[in-house]
């Protein structure tokens, strides 16, 4: 079973997220890379998990049309 992923971490640049082991930055286990993998915060910011959910609802034809 995976690890529940934290949605705002205190202190995101001290971990590798770049699996469910969530190695430190000085004590990587999985060997994905020679650089961590960084949280989604990092990348986008606070409001992350809103991004890409703008436009969740199917576009209405407009009336009159067939």
């Amino acid at each position: 079973m995976a690890k529940k992923f934290p949605i705002h971490p205190p202190h995101p640049e001290r971990i590798c997220w770049g699996c469910d082991k969530y190695c430190s930055t000085d004590a990587m286990k999985c060997g994905n890379g020679s650089d961590r993998t960084q949280h989604p915060v990092e990348l986008f910011g606070d409001d992350w998990l809103e991004f890409g959910n703008q436009n969740t609802e199917p576009a209405k034809k407009p009336t009159g049309e067939k």
